[in-house]
């Protein structure tokens, strides 16, 4: 087996709060990989760095009274511990916010403007006039210009679904400082994305993405690529545009060349040469692993950067899901929006670390962690089926031959079972498939268990004529758990370590398996304990706890003080709503909307199209066969989208937290609701 060079990044936290196991379910997946290729003897170097700039972080440090630079240092530890405590081995990790990522970040630039793929124009957006500061589309909220609901953001209204542009709010307000922005011009500085057309086209149909990310990319090529804005004025935490005085670059701009930096920043404390791995002829290889998200920065804006600056191209940029808990999005109020520190509290990390193994693979599907299977699997698989080879066997060995294994295999077959899945399980680590390949390695646990209560030990060992035979049994399944723990070592390494120490020796994964025979072994100790579901539930109400303690107070709107509430109705108005019980027939979600999904729904004897600002809470395929509640007779709304027939019923304070109204068994698409 040749060396291979590889070199493999995982997208950049934002330096602006802590992790939470979304986070990890990508770093989970990279280090996994890292390791498994570690272990097959590559030379493979994992960096990663903090996403250190932007106007989010300067207001954040700016209301807590310190300097941006002692906010992302604190981030920095946070998330250096929290990825310390879940065993994720970086061989560096480093910060946007260094003199390593300034210098690639202008020199990229230089290079870009040289080679005439920067242009400048001015640019009309809204200004915050007592801040002095231009506002992003979330930094601005007002009356949506359609329903008329207040407090909704500059882009889409959560109430009705509509989208518009911040200009088109009713009474606009910055949310920094509350009061009205108004226009100002400003010049920009843009990349000419789309001069690099038909390379992107080429490039994302290289076999470098998946084919669902290839397609998605496509879309978009097909559509027509538009330049992209480069630049942020003051004041702004970032770099200064060479050339440019109060422009900076958008954080997007760096954040990937952060991969640049950290890797230079790892060459220098380690006598290896920067070009080997970025210069156009680097033969290294180069992986990206991404959240679904960012595919447009990744897939098109940063190989087009590379491209005119002259650096080599990524070999391939791996995408996942995003991670569900329970089949919802994580949700603060119920518990569920998890972060990293918070898990590590109540479990060990390589618990989270077994599951999202044994729910990956190569594509781009969600993941869920459910968390009732979370305990069922951690208990059935890692103490019940694999370290319970280990605990059952070892005894044996000790009490019938002083902890010395025999000096051969017991059962030829059953070793060259094991061994010989070897090539199949290295394959599903190298193409991500992970659930494939822990199914592979439990269903050959179960195999081992079986051979055991087949052969019976516990009575072979009674008699001291049959004793030598518990002792081969019992090293053969000592042997054959070595394997598997080869096999497992990238995903739980603590545990293997632990196996290392029993065993007295390294688990290598070699071209070869070879048995250890006249080998002495430790006495067995306890090495994994059962998850229980109380647990579970603290781990929960930590959650909650954290998340109601750190939510910031909202101030209460002033009550009319008119006797009769504003807006009241009279009941022959509301008796005009015809409300009916439909059933959800299909679910999608919606192209170019945030909040949206289109839902197709059965009246019983027809059909209508209804889109709803449920995107946040559902998933499309949750809703598919749900009844609920419709405003049958809602006069249908002409939306960008196409026709909205009506609007279903949905209570809750927003985001992640809206839930479907949804009537008593028994119900029928088509029923009026009295």
């Amino acid at each position: 087996m040749s060396k291979r060079q590889i070199l493999v990044t995982s997208a950049l936290p934002y330096a602006n709060g802590p992790l939470h196991l979304g986070h990890l379910l990508e770093t989970i997946q990279t280090d996994i990989w890292v390791r498994f290729q570690k272990l097959r003897g590559h030379d493979c170097t994992y960096l990663c760095a903090d996403d250190a700039h932007g106007t989010a972080i300067m207001l954040t440090a700016e209301k807590l009274g310190i300097t941006p630079e002692e906010q992302i240092k604190r981030i920095q530890a946070d998330h250096q511990s929290d990825f310390d405590g879940f065993l994720i081995d970086f061989d560096n990790y480093y910060s946007t916010h260094s003199p390593e990522c300034e210098h690639y970040a202008q020199e990229i630039y230089k290079r870009l403007d040289a080679n005439g793929h920067i242009e400048k124009r001015e640019i009309t957006q809204l200004f915050d006039p007592e801040k002095e500061l231009f506002l992003a589309d979330r930094y601005i909220k007002g009356t949506c210009p359609k329903c008329k609901t207040d407090d909704q953001y500059g882009d889409n209204c959560e109430a009705c679904g509509a989208t518009y542009t911040p200009a088109d709010l009713i009474n606009p307000r910055s949310v920094i400082s509350g009061a009205t922005p108004v226009e100002k011009a400003s010049t920009h500085y843009f990349f000419k994305l789309a001069e690099f057309t038909d390379f992107l086209k080429s490039w994302t149909r290289s076999e470098r993405l998946q084919p669902q990310i290839a397609n998605k990319l496509g879309e978009w090529l097909e559509a027509g690529l538009n330049s992209w804005d480069i630049s942020r004025d003051a004041p702004y935490f970032g770099f200064e545009i060479p050339g440019a005085p109060g422009k900076y670059f958008y954080v997007w701009l760096d954040a990937p060349i952060g991969y640049m930096a950290s890797c230079a920043n790892w060459c220098e404390k380690n006598g290896r040469s920067f070009d080997e791995f970025w210069a156009e002829d680097s033969k290294t290889e180069l992986y990206h692993f991404i959240g679904k998200d960012i595919i447009n920065f990744h897939g098109l804006f940063w190989p087009a950067m590379l491209d005119s600056a002259g650096f080599r191209k990524p070999s391939a940029i791996y995408v996942h899901g995003f991670l569900t808990v329970n089949g919802k999005k994580m949700s603060k109020s119920r518990g569920t929006f998890i972060n990293a520190g918070t898990y590590l509290k109540h479990f060990q990390p390589e618990y989270l670390r077994y599951y999202f193994a044994a729910k990956l693979s190569g594509g781009v599907d969600d993941i869920d962690l459910s968390l009732d299977d979370f305990i069922q699997r951690v208990n059935a698989d890692l103490v019940g089926k694999l370290v319970n080879i280990a605990s059952r066997s070892a005894k044996f060995i000790h009490k019938g031959n002083a902890g010395v294994l025999s000096d051969s295999v017991h059962n030829a077959d059953l070793w060259e079972r094991v061994t010989g899945k070897a090539d199949d399980i290295a394959h599903c680590y190298e193409q991500r498939e992970y659930s494939r390949a822990v199914r592979e390695i439990m269903a050959l646990a179960d195999a081992v268990n079986e051979y055991f209560d087949a052969q019976e030990p516990w009575k072979t060992a009674k008699d001291p004529a049959t004793e030598a035979q518990a002792v081969a049994v019992s090293s053969q399944c000592i042997n054959l758990f070595k394997v598997l723990m080869t096999y497992l070592k990238p995903v739980v390494p603590a545990l293997a370590g632990q196996v290392e120490g029993f065993l007295k020796t390294e688990l290598d994964w070699p071209e070869r398996f070879e048995p250890l025979l006249v080998h002495r072994i430790e006495k067995f100790k306890p090495m994994i304990t059962r998850v229980e579901a109380d647990a579970v539930d603290k781990m929960l109400a930590d959650s909650r706890d954290e998340a109601a303690a750190a939510k910031a107070p909202v101030a209460k709107k002033p009550v009319k003080s008119s006797t009769e509430p504003a807006g009241q109705i009279e009941f022959d108005d509301f008796a005009k709503i015809d409300l009916r019980i439909v059933e959800i027939v299909n679910a999608e979600y919606v192209e170019g909307a945030d909040k949206l999904l289109k839902l197709t729904v059965s009246l019983g004897d027809e059909t209508r199209q209804v889109f709803s600002g449920i995107r946040d809470a559902y998933e499309p395929a949750q809703l598919i066969g749900k009844l609920t509640v419709l405003v049958a007779n809602l006069k249908p709304r002409k939306m960008r989208f196409g026709l909205s027939e009506g609007m279903v019923l949905a209570a809750g304070p927003g985001g992640g937290d809206i839930y479907l109204l949804e009537p008593h068994e028994g119900a029928k698409a088509g029923m009026q609701v009295k």
